[in-house]
């Protein structure tokens, strides 16, 4: 066992949690950043290990090396320290199945929370999309900008230097990011306010009981940290919708919708609902209404032919 792993063994987070490998040490500083920030500062002194655990993370030549060779002024350590979690970068492999799930096209506007060493941000630049990294780390945007500019794509991928939770992203059409799963719920009430149809993107962590929309996961060109989980920002219908002379009450929980159909003095329970973005769908009895939301007003067919309309009346 070297210094390094003796140094985690003696540290874990619960009573009797050991690591016999770099590579448990590693997750075990990821989960417990916070608390355990010394050990952090261990591996960044440690370049040997840095270039272990990369190896052993399958990312083979950094993004730091490729992207800007021409740099020796600084070069990333994976672990290294950050203000909220420590970098560990994402592998391309997985970098390019999170833009697939986004379904990204050049009409994108793509902001990647945290964009570390800048490469998701240049990948969707090089698909055609304008794409924003926010990043604390100066020196980790300074290296994203030289990739950039190494990749001749300086002109659809910009970066700052900025605290995320202070930043404005709320005319992104995609999101990314790589955090913990507590940043990731502080952020979700944000990014539950953007507009509906905003693909949001996460490696590996998930938004608890927001549950996502698809999940993937990578096999080959990635070792750790490889899935990834995708939600569409839905629309918000919950209140009394005037239907005609009916009236359609909802509730909702995220993406997923229940609710009644209200006539006369008869009530039907609607079923098969849920919202994907702007789009609505539900059924009452052999009636499959789909429709899509524009703020207090939704407009759609009924099997595919009849046209209705509802309005929101109390919400």
């Amino acid at each position: 066992m070297s210094s390094i792993d003796a140094r985690f063994s003696r540290t874990g987070n619960r009573p009797g949690e050991r690591c016999r490998t770099r590579m448990q040490c590693l997750s075990i500083a990821f989960r417990h950043f916070r608390h355990r920030r010394t050990l952090i500062m261990s591996l960044r002194k440690s370049a040997t290990v840095a270039v272990c655990c990369a190896l052993t993370l399958g990312i083979g030549t950094t993004w730091a090396q490729t992207g800007a060779s021409n740099s020796s002024a600084y070069e990333p350590m994976v672990g290294q320290a950050g203000k909220d979690v420590i970098w560990v970068p994402t592998s391309q492999a997985l970098v390019d199945r999170m833009l697939d799930m986004a379904k990204l096209t050049p009409k994108d506007n793509l902001v990647d929370l945290g964009s570390g060493d800048g490469r998701l941000v240049i990948t969707a630049a090089k698909r055609g999309a304008t794409a924003r990294g926010i990043e604390y780390n100066p020196d980790m945007v300074a290296l994203s900008r030289q990739a950039a500019a190494m990749e001749g794509v300086t002109g659809r991928a910009t970066f700052e230097q900025a605290d995320i939770f202070a930043s404005d992203f709320s005319a992104a059409t995609v999101v990314t990011l790589f955090l913990l799963p507590e940043l990731n719920l502080r952020l979700r009430p944000t990014l539950l306010d953007m507009k509906p149809g905003t693909r949001v993107v996460s490696n590996s962590f998930n938004m608890d009981d927001w549950k996502p929309d698809e999940e993937a996961v990578v096999t080959e060109g990635c070792t750790t940290y490889c899935s990834a989980f995708k939600w569409i920002v839905p629309a918000k219908v919950a209140g009394t919708w005037k239907l005609g002379d009916k009236e359609l009450v909802l509730t909702q929980t995220f993406q997923m919708i229940e609710g009644v159909l209200r006539s006369g003095g008869a009530v039907q329970s609607i079923s098969d609902a849920r919202l994907d973005g702007a789009q609505i769908r539900f059924s009452v009895s052999k009636e499959h209404y789909t429709g899509m939301v524009n703020g207090k007003e939704i407009q759609g067919r009924i099997n595919g032919k009849v046209t209705w309309r509802a309005t929101l009346v109390e919400g």
